[in-house]
């Protein structure tokens, strides 16, 4: 093991959320070495550590690694507004991470190894954060957090589920925002699957501190 490697592994025993991410942040992590041969950044997260909701993506793209923050290009912008419309900001309300913390090249997926790699640092942020729901945009990130083969993404799209290994926790899986900006069609759609999760953590008594819901 490098010394980057234990660097970046003394962040898993970290007390505090905030020491957590400064001690990731500035590992120089070298795990994957596609990965952080060609980064900038190794992007933990944006928004809120004490929020109650967790946003899952896949990685970080160009614009996340040369800001150091998750979901800030134009993937980020249509997340903002999808929440924004439910009266969520996703600044406040919601703490925002990746499967994997670095840019993989080209923007493409996270190998096994890499989001095997990359994991513990995903579970040690939702052990700190505690979150009460937790989203998961898209195919990668459903397919590290809450594997289901042979099951199409549109059937289990805006559900509401729980899984074993996180009891009380609410899980919910929604369209990539890169999809979104492919097919615009989908925007309502995932519009109405972000307002069953505010409706639920509604009626558990968890959103008090949530804006209003914009006027139409």
């Amino acid at each position: 093991m490098t010394l980057a490697s234990e660097r970046a592994d003394a962040a898993l025993i970290a007390p505090t959320y905030n020491d957590f991410r400064r001690t990731l942040n500035g590992s120089g992590c070298d795990k994957c070495p596609a990965l952080c041969a060609g980064r900038r950044s190794i992007v933990v997260d944006r928004g809120n550590p004490g929020a109650k909701i967790l946003i899952v993506g896949e990685a970080p793209g160009e614009t996340e690694d040369r800001l150091a923050q998750a979901f800030v290009g134009r993937s980020g912008k249509v997340l903002d507004e999808v929440f924004a419309s439910v009266g969520i900001d996703t600044n406040r309300d919601t703490l925002i991470a990746n499967v994997v913390k670095c840019r993989p090249p080209n923007n493409r997926p996270p190998t096994p190894a890499e989001a095997a790699n990359c994991k513990p640092f995903l579970m040690r942020q939702i052990e700190l954060q505690k979150p009460r729901a937790v989203v998961l945009l898209g195919a990668t990130a459903a397919r590290h957090l809450s594997p289901a083969d042979g099951v199409a993404m549109r059937d289990r799209v805006g559900k509401l589920f729980e899984l074993e290994q996180f009891p009380g926790v609410l899980f919910q899986i929604l369209y990539h925002p890169a999809f979104l900006l492919r097919d615009p069609r989908r925007k309502p759609e995932t519009k109405a699957h972000a307002a069953v999760l505010r409706d639920r953590l509604t009626a558990l008594g968890l959103m008090e501190l949530l804006v209003p819901i914009p006027a139409n």
